[in-house]
């Protein structure tokens, strides 16, 4: 191969390097973020929905999805992962 072929990749090479750690690495690390954060979820936190409710959870369901109470006597049933951010993370109960 001559170096010229060889100079003629460098550039791509160097973009392809560049995305990756500027916009593919981050965008990984902040989803096993956020599955970290939806797997440590449990009864009592306050969490808001990718839809902007906010409400508490009530029962964490086997079946990837939760019961979350968004007012006295209502209660509603949400999927894990459209959990967006968790307001107040109860104590876990002392065994």
């Amino acid at each position: 191969m001559d170096s010229s072929a060889i100079a003629q990749f460098v550039p791509l090479i160097l973009i392809f390097a560049i995305m990756y750690f500027l916009l593919i690495r981050p965008q990984q690390k902040k989803m096993k973020e956020h599955q970290k954060m939806v797997q440590a979820l449990r009864r009592g936190d306050q969490v808001v929905t990718q839809g902007g409710l906010i409400g508490k959870v009530s029962k964490v369901k086997d079946n990837n999805e939760i019961e979350v109470e968004l007012a006295e006597g209502v209660k509603v049933r949400v999927v894990q992962n459209t959990i967006s951010q968790v307001l107040s993370k109860t104590e876990p109960a002392e065994s």
